[in-house]
């Protein structure tokens, strides 16, 4: 996947989830690893990665 579709997914994601898309697309992750689907596993760490980013930092 490439860096356009990975941060179209993390937006979308984070707009219908909100706080929860980062633990949604690590669910993801964990279960194409378990189904043995190595490629899609890395899109979803991919995917990941850019929610984190697009949330920032936490505030305190």
């Amino acid at each position: 996947m490439d860096a356009i579709k990975t941060s179209e997914y993390a937006r979308a994601l984070l707009s219908s989830h909100g706080p929860r898309a980062e633990a949604e697309a690590a669910r993801k992750m964990n279960d194409c690893e378990s189904a043995g689907k190595a490629d899609e596993a890395e899109d979803w760490r991919k995917i990941r990665q850019a929610i984190s980013e697009l949330r920032g930092p936490p505030q305190s």
